[in-house]
């Protein structure tokens, strides 16, 4: 009895995804799959809410899934979307190169694929990539801190660690290069210096873009080699991650007295570390208007759905290992106090009551 219970429910439950792929579609309305990877970022969240805000504006169905960082959760979820009848997905992935078998799916079932500022990997199923500049990204988090040392002017030595993105995000290694064509030099020069050695990427990056992990990490470097010097500066590429090296610092004393905080970049304008910038912590971020990303997509997926090609600003950066993806890269802004009112509140992307 039990298995025909187990089975019966089974059955039910597939009629019901069938009956309301069923509904769906008679709605006459095309259908748009958004798989965002995590809610506990707030960039994720925007992202999400603004895109599916747009599309539903302009007549679309929206099935709006978040991961919480689980890559079997998202395949599945894409799965499911396919199940149900969407016509387009627009996918931020969790892991570049996880995708692929699910693409093949979306591919047979005639699902236009649109990559979202995560380049998806090993697929010649993505249709276009919207995304933003990321070198850029990382050259103004370099360069602001080549800026503020005044490396230019023969300034230093001083002592700086590098943290790096998340392996499996394709973004993470243009960050990385990006902020490195800027700092390079001056660590060959020994104008910055490397206390702890690691300066390749795989030594410095992040999984999954985690603050805890950053924050241990940068426990461990301060352990090692800061007992008797002190940091400059600390290349972060992420905002999430810049609140964990800055638990880290605060910890041994930084930020209190006479030991000043050093640099720290950042990446998303997130609302904690635009805080913490105002309250004198974190330095700088880069501010990548999900507003705008967002439209950029929403006009992607229209494109795609009436069998027109969409603009793009970039055919020869992102090479998923399969095909040179036709991509549209947006300019990112570097923040810091000196012009977070010009880039975060006039634009209104914030207000004055939220900074508080």
């Amino acid at each position: 009895m039990k298995v025909i219970s187990k089975l019966f429910s089974v059955l039910v439950f597939f009629s019901l995804v069938l009956l309301l792929a069923s509904c769906i579609k008679d709605s006459g309305k095309k259908i748009v799959g958004i798989a965002m990877p995590t809610q506990s970022s707030q960039r994720w969240i925007q992202d999400g809410g603004n895109m599916k805000k747009i599309l539903e504006e302009r007549g679309y169905q929206v099935d709006l899934q978040y991961a919480e960082d689980s890559i079997d959760a998202q395949v599945a979820q894409i799965e499911n979307m396919i199940t149900k009848g969407a016509n387009c997905l627009v996918i931020a992935a969790i892991d570049g190169e996880s995708l692929t078998n699910v693409l093949k799916k979306a591919a047979e079932a005639n699902v236009a694929i649109i990559a979202y500022d995560r380049l998806i990997r090993n697929s010649e199923h993505v249709s276009y990539y919207a995304t933003f500049d990321n070198f850029l990204v990382g050259v103004q988090q370099g360069g602001y801190i080549v800026d503020k040392l005044g490396l230019a002017d023969g300034k230093g030595p001083f002592n700086i660690e590098l943290f790096a993105g998340s392996p499996d995000d394709n973004n993470a290694y243009f960050f990385f290069d990006g902020a490195m064509s800027k700092l390079q030099p001056y660590i060959d020069s020994k104008q910055l210096v490397v206390k702890s050695g690691q300066t390749d990427f795989d030594k410095v990056a992040i999984l999954r873009w985690d603050g805890a992990t950053a924050q241990q990490r940068m426990d461990n470097i301060l352990t090692a080699h800061y007992t008797a010097e002190t940091v400059a500066a600390v290349l972060s590429p992420y905002d999430g991650i810049s609140i964990g090296i800055l638990s880290s610092l605060k910890s041994v004393g930084y930020g209190s007295g006479s030991k000043k905080l050093p640099i720290v970049t950042g990446q998303d304008a997130e609302l904690p570390s635009v805080k913490s910038m105002l309250a004198g912590e974190q330095t700088q971020t880069v501010f990548k208007d999900t507003r705008t990303l967002a439209k950029r997509a929403a006009n992607m997926v229209d494109s795609v759905l009436k069998g027109e090609q969409a603009e793009v600003n970039d055919t020869k950066t992102y090479d998923n290992g399969k095909k040179i993806v036709p991509s549209y890269l947006e300019i990112p802004v570097s923040v810091d106090i000196t012009n977070y009112k010009e880039a975060l509140i006039d634009t209104g992307y914030y207000t004055e009551d939220q900074l508080k």
